[in-house]
């Protein structure tokens, strides 16, 4: 199988991380400060984060990974097998 990049759900994970952190009034280098995770790199679309990075920015953000990932859909091409 192909390497594939989603960018409708890499844009929805960004777009979670950045509501997560406006909301709490944190800057990107606050969260880098508290957790060591350059989130702007993922804000911005850089990189791909690791489901451990998300993990871990869901602990600081006090969210459930469940709650993270609420409203965020697969793209029709990766949801072809369902």
């Amino acid at each position: 199988m192909a390497h594939r990049r989603d960018e409708k759900l890499i844009r929805q994970v960004m777009d979670k991380m950045r509501e997560l952190r406006k909301t709490r009034g944190l800057t990107q280098d606050a969260v880098y400060e508290d957790t060591g995770v350059q989130i702007k790199v993922y804000e911005t679309g850089t990189y791909n984060p690791t489901i451990t990075t998300i993990a871990i920015l869901c602990c600081y953000f006090g969210v459930t990974l469940e709650e993270f990932f609420k409203g965020i859909n697969l793209s029709q091409e990766l949801n072809q097998w369902n």
